[in-house]
This record gives structure tokens, sequence and C-alpha cells, in this order.
């Protein structure tokens, strides 16, 4: 087992009842890593992550987290997670910017304890790190759906994260965000060596980011670089119609 491997997947199928939802997937993402797993509506993509997560049992195959079993795997704070549910926050919940972040920290210091100086200060920090220190003390509500998922992800990001896993993140930020915040994505990639696993059916942009990618729909159809997908010519067999890739000629800035 390498352990600069940071997820591994091997001979993982599932199904629910009698309907096979994936077959036979292996699948590795080295430590640093950004990963875009990709496929079509029913693919199996939010199955595989939640297999991933130990938030479903694996019934055949194997997954490993930083060379653990998931099955015996402990160290959670490890591993951030920004659920696809994010997106429909609330917006009527009383608490600011700094206290959702926050809550990133209590599986670390306990629901009901206080926050030291120490804790404060990893709060504030990891706000700064997705670009929102102007909005710490605003209610989460009074913002906007792009400016809500960079707190989710500040709140994933408080307890300092090895590995950030995103689920469908674009899902209701406009254009003009979108850019900003895969640039966002990229930094913690680069800067701060966190590996990412990206869940999205932004094909196009998504290409100008990530390093690698995953195309499944049931079975995995193609895991590569960036390069490679977006030269392949057979993503409409993959998706089971017809997919056109837009990528956006924009400069890369060593991306």
């Amino acid at each position: 087992m390498n352990q600069e491997e940071a997820i591994s997947i091997k001979g993982v199928s599932f199904q629910y009842g009698n309907r096979a939802v994936l077959e036979d997937i292996s699948l590795s993402i080295p430590k640093g890593g950004f990963l875009g797993l990709v496929g079509p509506n029913g693919s199996g993509k939010s199955t595989l992550i939640k297999l991933v997560l130990g938030l479903l049992p694996l019934q055949s195959g194997e997954v490993r987290l930083f060379g653990e079993q998931v099955n015996k795997f402990r160290k959670w704070d490890k591993i951030g997670f920004v659920s696809q549910k994010a997106n429909s926050f609330n917006s009527g919940f009383p608490a600011t910017v700094f206290e959702v972040v926050s809550m990133g920290l209590y599986g670390k210091v306990g629901l009901f304890r206080f926050l030291n100086r120490n804790h404060k200060q990893k709060v504030r920090e990891a706000i700064e790190q997705v670009g929102m220190t102007d909005y710490i003390h605003q209610n989460i509500g009074e913002l906007s759906g792009g400016q809500q998922q960079r707190v989710f992800i500040a709140r994933a990001l408080v307890s300092e994260p090895e590995l950030l896993i995103l689920d469908e993140p674009t899902v209701g930020v406009d254009v003009t965000n979108v850019r900003q915040f895969y640039d966002m994505l990229v930094h913690l990639n680069q800067e701060r060596g966190i590996t990412l696993v990206m869940v999205t059916h932004d094909i196009g942009a998504m290409t100008d980011h990530v390093t690698d990618v995953a195309c499944l729909n049931k079975h995995l159809h193609f895991h590569g670089n960036t390069a490679d997908f977006a030269a392949n010519q057979d993503l409409s067999s993959m998706y089971g119609h017809d997919v056109h890739l837009l990528t956006h000629n924009h400069s890369h800035g060593g991306h």
C-alpha cells in the first residue's frame, strides 16, 4: 500500500436492493491531488463519496483513507466534507459567519465547550482562506449562494483537514463567482497542499482547474489527467448521450 495515497478504492461494487449502482470501481487519489469526479445523474457519484466517507457500509471491495481501511479509520478531522445540502441552507438561521465556521470545531472541542483564543484564531484563519473576512460578523442568511458556499468550505477547513471532498459545490453559485470559486480551490490545493475531490456537472470549467478526472457511470469509464480527458472523443458514450466539452480559453497562471 502506497502511503502517498489519500484515497484508495479497489474493486468496489454497490447496489440498492437489486439495482446495481457501482460495478468494480478501482481508483486512487494521491496526496496533494485535485480530482474532478464527473458523470450523469444517477451514475453513482454520491454513492461512491458516501462509501469513502464511511456513511454507507461496503458491500464488496476495499476503501482506504491515508492507508487505513475505512471501517477502521478514526482520524475524521483529517477529512473535510461539503455536501450538496449546504446549498439549501435555511436562510433564516440566526448565525453569523464566525459562528457557522466555528461549528467545524465541535468534533475537536466538544459541542458545549467554549472556544479558546487559539480556536477563535483558527476560525478567523479559515474565514480568511476563503476570502470572507469582510463578512465575519454578518448573518449567514444575508449572503449570496456563492458566499454561503465559501463559508461552508471554511467550516470544513477549520479543523485543518488534509483531504477536502466537495459535492456539487458550484450549484447555486452565479457564473461570475464560479471562476473565483475555482481559483480559491486551486489555491487551497497548490498553496496549502490540501487534497481535493470535487463532484461536479461543470465539465468545462472543471477541466481548467483540476489535475485529474474520473468519469463514472456505474463503471469507471475514464480516470486520468485533465489533458487526456479533454482530448477524449468518447465522452458521449460514457454519458449515454451527446456531450460537448466547452473549455474556457483564459490564462491559467500556471495552474
